[in-house]
C-alpha cells in the first residue's frame, strides 16, 4: 500500500526538516510520506459537530427532477485529526488540509470567494472536507490582497480588473501539477476535484476547461459568479452546480445553459429560498439547514466521481 498523504502535513512549525524552498517550486522530503504520530499542536484540529435535527429535509429541484435525501436526525459526523500545512509553490501560498487517518488518498483543490483563502468560513469549510478523507489544497488566489469588507464598494470593480484571471489560472495550473506529482511521489494515481465558491465557483469551469492533462475528474461549483459560457463547452467531466433560486449573483437561467455545455453527467442542484452563500456562510437555521444538505450532496457526487471505480 502507498504511504499515507496524511503526513504531507509535516510542518516546519514542528522543528521538522523545511518542506519547501520559497523562491521555487519543491518536492516534499521523503519523510514527510510517512506517518507521523499526531503531536503537531495548533496545526492538528479535531473535527466533529451534530448536524441539526432535519425531521423532513425539503426535496431539492433539480435539472432533471427532485433529489430526495435521507439525512439521520441528531446524526453525529466525526472524524479523526485533521492537519494542515502552509506552504509556498512557485510564490504562491496555499493551506493543506490532511486528515491522518481517514484518508482516502484522493485530491481536492478549493477555490475561495473574494475573501481569499485565509478567511475562517472557506477554511472551516475545508476543515470538514479534509474530515472526510480528502487531502485539501486551499491556494491564495489574490496573491496576498484579498477583498475586504472594510473597503468602499466602489472599490469593488477596480479591486477585480486589478487580479488578472489568466495569471489565476496559471497559479492553479502551477499548483494542480505540484498536487499531481506529490502524489505520483506516493504512488497515488488517483485523479483530482476542483471545488470552488462564488469567484471560485466561476473559476472552476475555467479550470477544468482548460484541463488539457485530464487531471481532473470532476468539479463543483457553489454559485459560482461571472462563468465563462464560451469555454463551457470545453469541459470533458462531469460538474454539479450548486445555487439557491433568490441569488442574484447567480442566475439560474444562465446556469442550466452553462450545465448542458458540461460533460455528461452534470447537474444542476437549486435550493428554493436561499441566496448568496448559503453553504459556506449560512446566516439563518434555514441556511443551516439547507446547507447540510448541500455538503451532503457534495459529498455524495465527490464519493461518485472520485471514489469509485478509481
Amino acid at each position: 500500500m502507498a504511504a499515507s498523504l496524511a503526513s504531507l502535513s509535516y510542518s516546519t512549525k514542528t522543528g521538522a526538516q523545511p518542506l519547501f524552498n520559497r523562491y521555487r517550486s519543491h518536492r516534499l522530503h521523503p519523510s514527510c510520506l510517512l506517518p507521523h504520530p499526531p503531536s503537531i499542536g495548533k496545526h492538528i484540529t479535531r473535527c466533529s459537530r451534530k448536524q441539526r435535527s432535519m425531521e423532513k429535509p425539503s426535496a431539492l429541484e433539480t435539472s432533471d427532477g427532485a433529489v430526495n435525501l435521507k439525512v439521520d436526525n441528531d446524526e453525529e459526523e466525526t472524524c479523526e485529526l485533521v492537519n494542515r500545512t502552509e506552504v509556498l509553490i512557485d510564490s504562491v501560498e496555499a493551506h493543506l488540509l490532511t486528515a491522518v487517518k481517514n484518508n482516502n488518498e484522493t485530491g481536492l483543490i478549493l477555490l475561495s470567494d473574494v475573501f481569499g483563502f485565509q478567511d475562517s468560513s472557506t477554511r472551516d469549510f475545508a476543515y470538514r472536507v479534509a474530515c472526510n478523507g480528502y487531502n485539501v489544497l486551499v491556494p491564495d488566489l489574490f496573491r496576498g490582497d484579498p477583498w475586504s469588507e472594510n473597503r468602499p464598494e466602489s472599490e469593488y470593480e477596480e479591486w477585480r480588473r486589478g487580479h488578472d484571471l489568466n495569471r489565476i489560472r496559471n497559479d492553479i495550473r502551477t499548483l494542480t501539477e505540484w498536487m499531481v506529482d506529490e502524489f505520483a511521489a506516493a504512488g497515488i494515481s488517483k485523479k483530482l476535484g476542483v471545488i470552488g465558491f462564488c469567484f471560485g465557483g466561476g473559476r472552476v469551469v475555467d479550470i477544468l476547461a482548460a484541463d488539457k492533462n485530464g487531471y481532473f475528474s470532476t468539479g463543483i461549483s457553489f454559485y459560482g459568479t461571472r462563468i465563462d459560457s464560451v469555454v463551457a463547452g470545453d469541459v470533458n467531466v462531469p460538474v454539479l452546480f450548486i445555487a439557491g433560486d433568490t441569488d442574484p449573483l447567480c442566475q439560474l437561467e444562465g446556469l442550466k445553459e452553462i450545465k448542458e455545455k458540461t460533460g455528461d453527467g452534470s447537474k444542476v442542484v437549486v435550493f428554493e429560498g436561499r441566496g448568496h452563500g448559503f453553504v459556506h456562510r449560512p446566516e439563518t437555521p434555514e441556511d443551516d439547514r439547507d446547507a447540510e444538505e448541500a455538503f451532503s450532496v457534495m459529498r455524495n457526487w465527490l464519493h461518485q466521481h472520485l471514489l469509485r471505480g478509481h
